[in-house]
Protein backbone atom coordinates (compact mmCIF):
# COMPACT_ATOMS: atom_id res chain seq x y z
CA UNK A 1 0.00 0.00 0.00
CA UNK A 2 1.33 3.42 -0.95
CA UNK A 3 1.02 6.25 1.57
CA UNK A 4 0.32 8.71 -1.25
CA UNK A 5 -3.37 9.10 -1.99
CA UNK A 6 -4.44 11.05 -5.07
CA UNK A 7 -7.92 12.56 -5.18
CA UNK A 8 -9.47 13.48 -8.51
CA UNK A 9 -12.74 13.80 -10.37
CA UNK A 10 -13.78 10.44 -11.77
CA UNK A 11 -14.05 9.69 -15.48
CA UNK A 12 -16.15 7.18 -17.39
CA UNK A 13 -13.15 4.82 -17.18
CA UNK A 14 -13.87 4.59 -13.42
CA UNK A 15 -17.52 3.59 -13.88
CA UNK A 16 -17.05 -0.15 -13.34
CA UNK A 17 -15.15 0.20 -10.05
CA UNK A 18 -17.58 2.86 -8.82
CA UNK A 19 -20.52 0.52 -9.56
CA UNK A 20 -18.68 -2.30 -7.77
CA UNK A 21 -18.05 -0.06 -4.75
CA UNK A 22 -21.70 1.09 -4.71
CA UNK A 23 -22.84 -2.53 -4.67
CA UNK A 24 -20.43 -3.36 -1.84
CA UNK A 25 -21.59 -0.32 0.15
CA UNK A 26 -25.27 -1.22 -0.27
CA UNK A 27 -24.59 -4.72 1.00
CA UNK A 28 -22.39 -3.60 3.91
CA UNK A 29 -24.73 -0.89 5.15
CA UNK A 30 -28.18 -2.26 4.33
CA UNK A 31 -27.65 -5.90 3.30
CA UNK A 32 -29.13 -4.97 -0.08
CA UNK A 33 -28.07 -6.64 -3.30
CA UNK A 34 -28.18 -4.11 -6.13
CA UNK A 35 -29.12 -5.21 -9.61
CA UNK A 36 -25.83 -5.23 -11.56
CA UNK A 37 -27.31 -3.93 -14.81
CA UNK A 38 -29.14 -1.11 -13.02
CA UNK A 39 -26.17 0.10 -10.96
CA UNK A 40 -23.81 -0.10 -13.96
CA UNK A 41 -26.26 1.91 -16.08
CA UNK A 42 -26.90 4.36 -13.24
CA UNK A 43 -23.22 5.10 -12.71
CA UNK A 44 -22.49 5.36 -16.43
CA UNK A 45 -25.52 7.59 -16.97
CA UNK A 46 -24.16 10.20 -14.57
CA UNK A 47 -21.14 10.71 -16.81
CA UNK A 48 -23.51 11.42 -19.71
CA UNK A 49 -25.41 13.97 -17.59
CA UNK A 50 -22.99 16.20 -15.66
CA UNK A 51 -25.93 18.39 -14.69
CA UNK A 52 -26.85 15.61 -12.21
CA UNK A 53 -23.51 15.68 -10.41
CA UNK A 54 -20.07 14.09 -10.46
CA UNK A 55 -17.97 11.42 -8.79
CA UNK A 56 -14.71 11.83 -6.89
CA UNK A 57 -12.26 8.95 -6.57
CA UNK A 58 -9.26 8.33 -4.35
CA UNK A 59 -6.33 6.39 -5.77
CA UNK A 60 -3.34 4.66 -4.26
CA UNK A 61 -0.70 3.30 -6.65
CA UNK A 62 -3.10 3.91 -9.58
CA UNK A 63 -5.75 1.74 -7.90
CA UNK A 64 -9.10 3.32 -7.02
CA UNK A 65 -9.57 2.81 -3.30
CA UNK A 66 -12.50 5.12 -2.58
CA UNK A 67 -15.28 7.12 -4.18
CA UNK A 68 -18.13 9.46 -3.48
CA UNK A 69 -20.87 11.10 -5.48
CA UNK A 70 -21.85 14.77 -5.47
CA UNK A 71 -25.39 15.64 -6.57
CA UNK A 72 -26.99 19.08 -6.62
CA UNK A 73 -29.91 20.54 -4.72
CA UNK A 74 -31.12 24.05 -5.53
CA UNK A 75 -31.76 26.08 -2.37
CA UNK A 76 -34.08 29.01 -2.96
CA UNK A 77 -33.49 30.08 0.66
CA UNK A 78 -29.79 30.51 -0.11
CA UNK A 79 -29.98 31.32 -3.82
CA UNK A 80 -27.42 28.65 -4.50
CA UNK A 81 -26.59 24.98 -4.58
CA UNK A 82 -26.20 22.48 -1.79
CA UNK A 83 -23.85 19.68 -2.75
CA UNK A 84 -25.14 16.34 -1.49
CA UNK A 85 -22.42 13.82 -0.67
CA UNK A 86 -23.64 10.34 -1.51
CA UNK A 87 -22.40 6.82 -2.20
CA UNK A 88 -19.33 7.20 0.01
CA UNK A 89 -17.20 4.07 -0.07
CA UNK A 90 -13.64 3.36 0.97
CA UNK A 91 -12.27 -0.11 0.19
CA UNK A 92 -11.78 -2.04 3.48
CA UNK A 93 -7.99 -2.23 2.95
CA UNK A 94 -7.83 1.59 3.05
CA UNK A 95 -10.22 2.51 5.83
CA UNK A 96 -9.28 4.57 8.88
CA UNK A 97 -6.43 6.23 6.98
CA UNK A 98 -7.96 9.67 6.45
CA UNK A 99 -9.01 9.10 2.84
CA UNK A 100 -12.52 10.44 3.32
CA UNK A 101 -11.02 13.49 5.05
CA UNK A 102 -8.89 14.10 1.93
CA UNK A 103 -11.88 13.61 -0.36
CA UNK A 104 -13.93 16.08 1.69
CA UNK A 105 -11.14 18.65 1.54
CA UNK A 106 -10.99 18.13 -2.23
CA UNK A 107 -14.71 18.82 -2.74
CA UNK A 108 -14.58 21.82 -0.41
CA UNK A 109 -11.75 23.20 -2.53
CA UNK A 110 -13.76 22.58 -5.72
CA UNK A 111 -16.73 24.39 -4.18
CA UNK A 112 -14.58 27.44 -3.41
CA UNK A 113 -14.06 27.85 -7.15
CA UNK A 114 -17.82 27.96 -7.76
CA UNK A 115 -19.77 31.08 -6.93
CA UNK A 116 -23.04 29.34 -6.14
CA UNK A 117 -22.23 26.51 -3.69
CA UNK A 118 -23.71 27.26 -0.29
CA UNK A 119 -22.87 24.08 1.61
CA UNK A 120 -22.76 20.32 1.86
CA UNK A 121 -25.22 17.71 3.09
CA UNK A 122 -25.23 13.97 3.42
CA UNK A 123 -27.26 11.26 5.00
CA UNK A 124 -25.86 8.40 7.01
CA UNK A 125 -27.29 5.21 8.48
CA UNK A 126 -28.51 5.84 12.04
CA UNK A 127 -26.33 3.04 13.42
CA UNK A 128 -23.14 4.05 11.59
CA UNK A 129 -21.49 5.85 14.51
CA UNK A 130 -18.00 5.60 13.01
CA UNK A 131 -19.05 7.55 9.92
CA UNK A 132 -21.02 10.03 12.03
CA UNK A 133 -17.96 10.75 14.18
CA UNK A 134 -15.90 11.27 11.03
CA UNK A 135 -18.40 13.76 9.60
CA UNK A 136 -18.62 15.61 12.92
CA UNK A 137 -14.83 15.81 13.17
CA UNK A 138 -14.82 17.60 9.81
CA UNK A 139 -17.23 20.29 11.01
CA UNK A 140 -20.52 18.82 9.82
CA UNK A 141 -23.38 18.69 12.29
CA UNK A 142 -26.56 16.69 12.61
CA UNK A 143 -29.63 18.62 11.48
CA UNK A 144 -33.10 18.81 12.96
CA UNK A 145 -34.61 17.28 9.82
CA UNK A 146 -35.80 13.73 9.27
CA UNK A 147 -35.60 12.29 5.79
CA UNK A 148 -38.77 10.98 4.13
CA UNK A 149 -39.04 9.40 0.72
CA UNK A 150 -41.35 7.71 -1.72
CA UNK A 151 -39.54 5.88 -4.48
CA UNK A 152 -41.30 5.17 -7.75
CA UNK A 153 -40.29 3.15 -10.78
CA UNK A 154 -42.47 4.48 -13.56
CA UNK A 155 -41.62 2.64 -16.75
CA UNK A 156 -38.69 0.79 -15.15
CA UNK A 157 -38.22 -2.88 -14.51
Amino acid sequence: MNDTIQIRKATIADAAIIAEFNSAMAFETERKHLDTDTINAGVSNLFKHPEYGFYIVAESDHRVCGCLLITYEWSDWRNGLIWWIQSVYIHPDYRRQGIYRQMYAFIKNLAKNENNVRGFRLYVEKENRIAQKTYESLGMRETVYKLYEELINIGKK
